[in-house]
This record gives C-alpha cells, sequence and structure tokens, in this order.
C-alpha cells in the first residue's frame, strides 16, 4: 500500500510499527525495505504461540488446532516474526521465531531525522509539480445504499 505509506511518511513518522502475522525471512526484508524507504526506524511485531499455551479444556480445541495442522506447523501455531530496524535497514533486534522474547532496543530518532538529508520520500525528493496525494479523511457512513 505505497500511497497509503506516503500519507503516514508525510505526516512525520520516524518510527513504524507494523503489526502483522506475515512470517519467514520475505516479512523481514519488507520491514529493511519500509526503514530505507521513509529513513524511519521499524518495529515489526508478530505474535508467537505455541499449541501447549491453548488450554486442552479450551471449547473445540480439536476444531481450532487439528492434530495434522499442529504436526504440519511443529506445534508453532504462530511462529513469531517480531524485529527492530535501523533507519539504516539494518536488523537492530531480532527476528524472534518460535520463541516468546521481548525486544528492546535504543533507537535514536535523531539519527532518523539526519539520514533524510540523504533521501526524504516526501521533502526534496518528492515531485508535487507532477504529482498529488488527495487523502480525504472526512467520516463517512460504513453502509450506503443507493436507490436506482
Amino acid at each position: 500500500m505505497p500511497l497509503a505509506r506516503f500519507h503516514l511518511y508525510a505526516q512525520g513518522v520516524d518510527i513504524g510499527v507494523a503489526p502483522t502475522l506475515a512470517g519467514g525471512d520475505a516479512w523481514v526484508a519488507t520491514m529493511r525495505h519500509l526503514a530505507r524507504e521513509n529513513r524511519m526506524d521499524v518495529v515489526g511485531v508478530n505474535p508467537v504461540l505455541h499449541a501447549d499455551r491453548v488450554r486442552a479444556d479450551f471449547p473445540h480445541r480439536d476444531r481450532l488446532l487439528p492434530d495434522a495442522y499442529v504436526a504440519d506447523c511443529n506445534s508453532w501455531v504462530e511462529p513469531g516474526n517480531t524485529v527492530i530496524v535501523g533507519s539504516d535497514g539494518g536488523v537492530v533486534a531480532g527476528p524472534v521465531r518460535e520463541r516468546e522474547e521481548t525486544l528492546i532496543a535504543d533507537l535514536d530518532v535523531g539519527a532518523v531525522r539526519a539520514a533524510r538529508r540523504m533521501l526524504d520520500p516526501v521533502g526534496h525528493y518528492n515531485r508535487p509539480d507532477v504529482f498529488r496525494l488527495h487523502v480525504d479523511t472526512s467520516p463517512r457512513p460504513p453502509v450506503v445504499v443507493e436507490s436506482f
């Protein structure tokens, strides 16, 4: 969603938080891309859940966690993939997979802003003379019924 990201970048985001269920190295690569794209720190937050953490008396546990599924995912229903990426695209902490762990990192917002002197997608690299994003944030009803 590049246009949605551009809208966020234009608001001056220095630390992006991306909660998701995406796993694997491709998601980490995406977090690294977003960090470099806006020269911001990015925290990719992914839940981790081992099948053993779902109580045996949980209603319909067998339907939620069929034996074949648990065996296929090596008992990690959600394997995690939490990562913290610096504004240069380098991994600062993580990724954490298949274990519960809290990631902690010192992030320097001053370094983020300094990095934008080299590349600022909504500043000096932006071309408002050629491209313009119009965002309408006015309230709208969730359902509109039209009669024809």
